[in-house]
């Protein structure tokens, strides 16, 4: 007989669902893997900067797909002022992600310093508003900055931001690196962080020449990955939870680059989200601690109830693995997951 677990409502604090017509093959993507919650992601072009914006984007993600809770979050930028950061919190807005100025997908309006902002997190530290960080800092090769070592040397921004606001949430976003998962753990309550799927799959060497699995921040080394999977087995870690960064990119985006021009960073997860965590898991002996991972670990950090037993998604496993779709298709849009046409373990009932 096929082994079944269940799962309460599967949360995921990390995601990117785009706009215009690609978001009618995204959005219903967070249900088929598995999940009743997205932690969305701000970096539209324009980026979400204001209440009415994050607001009226909601309406079109609920348009689209109502069984799903959008958690909605604003791109921290400087027109973002602390009367907005009070509007956005009675309005219904959990977050603001801040984006270092170019090391990501529409990031290029990112932030330079975090002084200037100072004023901001006071506001959301007093509202109780959550700030999410991607953790990276700019390439700079005077200064031996790379994409190896961008994470690692943002961590001291984390120090400060806690040290000076220690009542504020923070979320080190998709930490890559053993450096990232000892900071988080050298810091107070108050600050958590997310890991992907990806990121416990990946190491250095699939991604490079691979654009497929072209991430930012990238996969590290194997001893990156194996603190990741660690502190997943630690019995859980209660600061430590699922944030996909499932971002779709158009599969010429992904597949091709030029002399000027890079493919596209980012890996899309989200249509098989759950199975793959589970397979994920299970492959390095953390299937015990699934649920804590994917849903009630995060749900307390960022005070979100259960949904009760309408929420919980079952998952049975199957022994001679279930082959990834190769392609998702709606209309002119498509997309490539993660593992396109590999098997995985498990499956959603």
């Amino acid at each position: 007989m096929s082994q079944v677990i269940t799962v309460a409502s599967p949360a995921d604090f990390h995601v990117h669902l785009r706009q215009g017509s690609l978001c009618a093959l995204t959005v219903p993507h967070v249900k088929k893997g598995g999940f009743d919650l997205a932690y969305v992601m701000p970096n539209l072009q324009p980026p979400i900067t204001t209440t009415e914006q994050a607001l009226a984007y909601k309406t079109q993600l609920k348009t689209i797909d109502p069984n799903v809770e959008y958690l909605m979050t604003l791109y921290l930028s400087p027109d973002l002022t602390p009367d907005e950061i009070r509007k956005a919190k009675q309005a219904g807005i959990v977050g603001v992600k801040s984006y270092p100025r170019g090391v990501t997908t529409n990031s290029d309006g990112g932030i330079e310093s975090y002084e200037t902002y100072y004023p901001v997190f006071e506001t959301m530290q007093e509202v109780g508003m959550v700030l999410n960080l991607h953790g990276e800092v700019p390439s700079d090769p005077n200064a031996n900055i790379h994409v190896l070592n961008a994470e690692e040397r943002f961590l001291p921004h984390l120090y400060s931001l806690h040290a000076k606001f220690p009542s504020l949430r923070i979320v080190l976003e998709h930490a890559t690196s053993r450096a990232a998962v000892e900071a988080v753990k050298k810091c107070g309550p108050t600050v958590a962080c997310t890991i992907t799927a990806h990121h416990l799959a990946l190491v250095v060497d699939d991604w490079a020449g691979q654009g497929w699995n072209f991430c930012k921040p990238v996969a590290k080394l194997p001893d990156d990955r194996a603190a990741l999977r660690d502190v997943i087995l630690e019995a859980g870690h209660p600061r430590f939870f699922l944030g996909s960064d499932s971002a779709p990119h158009p599969p010429h985006r992904k597949s091709t680059s030029t002399p000027s021009q890079g493919c596209a960073a980012g890996i899309y997860t989200a249509p098989i989200l759950l199975p793959l965590v589970a397979h994920l898991l299970e492959s390095f002996g953390a299937l015990d601690n699934l649920e804590g991972f994917v849903s009630t670990f995060g749900r307390s950090f960022y005070k979100r109830e259960l949904g009760g037993t309408a929420s919980e998604v079952a998952l049975r496993k199957v022994d001679v693995g279930r082959a990834i779709d190769e392609v998702y298709q709606y209309e002119e849009n498509s997309l490539v997951p993660f593992w396109a046409g590999k098997k995985i373990n498990w499956e959603i009932v």
